[in-house]
C-alpha cells in the first residue's frame, strides 16, 4: 500500500455524505431515550443531607454498595423501589428506624418503615453507624426476603 492511499471500508474514509447516507433521522421529541444505568459499577455515589438531623452525609467509606441510612440518627429516605440501589421508588418519605435484630452471623440490621406509605425495609449497618444508637433501638424478629427463612438479603413489605 502506498503512503496516503486508504483502504475501503476503514472507518474515516469515503465522504461525509457517504457516511450519513442511509441514516435516519428523527425529530428530537420522537429520539428515545434510556433510563439510568441502575446496577452495580455505576459512578460513586454522592453524598446527601439527611432529611431527619439534616446533616451531610458522603459516600460509604467501606463495605456495601448503596448508602441508605444516616449514620448520626439512622434515619432513611423511600428511595428503592424492589431492589437495594434502584432508586426507583416515587414515594421519596422518611424512612423511622423501628427496630434491629442480629443475624446467625453476628451482622446487626436495622429495619426501617417508612412514614409516607408503611414500607418496610431492613439494611445491614454500616462501618460508620453510631452504633449505640443501633444497640438502643428495640430488638425485632428477624426479617428475610424469602419467606420462612432468617437471614436473607433483601426488604419486607408489610402485609
Amino acid at each position: 500500500m502506498v503512503r496516503g492511499e486508504r483502504r475501503a471500508g476503514r472507518r474515516g474514509s469515503g465522504t461525509r455524505d457517504a457516511r450519513k447516507e442511509g441514516r435516519l433521522r428523527l425529530p428530537p421529541e420522537e429520539i428515545p431515550t434510556r433510563p439510568p444505568f441502575r446496577g452495580r459499577g455505576h459512578g460513586v455515589e454522592q453524598g446527601f443531607k439527611c432529611g431527619h438531623c439534616k446533616r451531610f452525609i458522603g459516600p460509604l467509606p467501606s463495605g456495601g454498595h448503596h448508602r441508605n441510612h444516616c449514620p448520626f440518627c439512622l434515619y432513611s429516605r423511600h428511595v428503592d423501589a424492589t431492589r437495594s440501589g434502584d432508586r426507583a421508588s416515587t414515594c421519596g418519605a422518611l424512612m423511622r428506624p423501628i427496630g434491629a435484630f442480629q443475624r446467625p452471623n453476628g451482622e446487626h440490621v436495622i429495619v426501617h418503615r417508612c412514614l409516607g406509605c408503611g414500607f418496610e425495609r431492613f439494611n445491614r449497618i454500616a462501618a460508620d453507624d453510631d452504633f449505640d444508637l443501633v444497640l438502643a433501638l428495640p430488638i425485632v424478629p428477624p426479617r428475610s426476603a424469602r419467606r420462612g427463612e432468617n437471614g436473607g438479603d433483601g426488604e419486607h413489605l408489610v402485609q
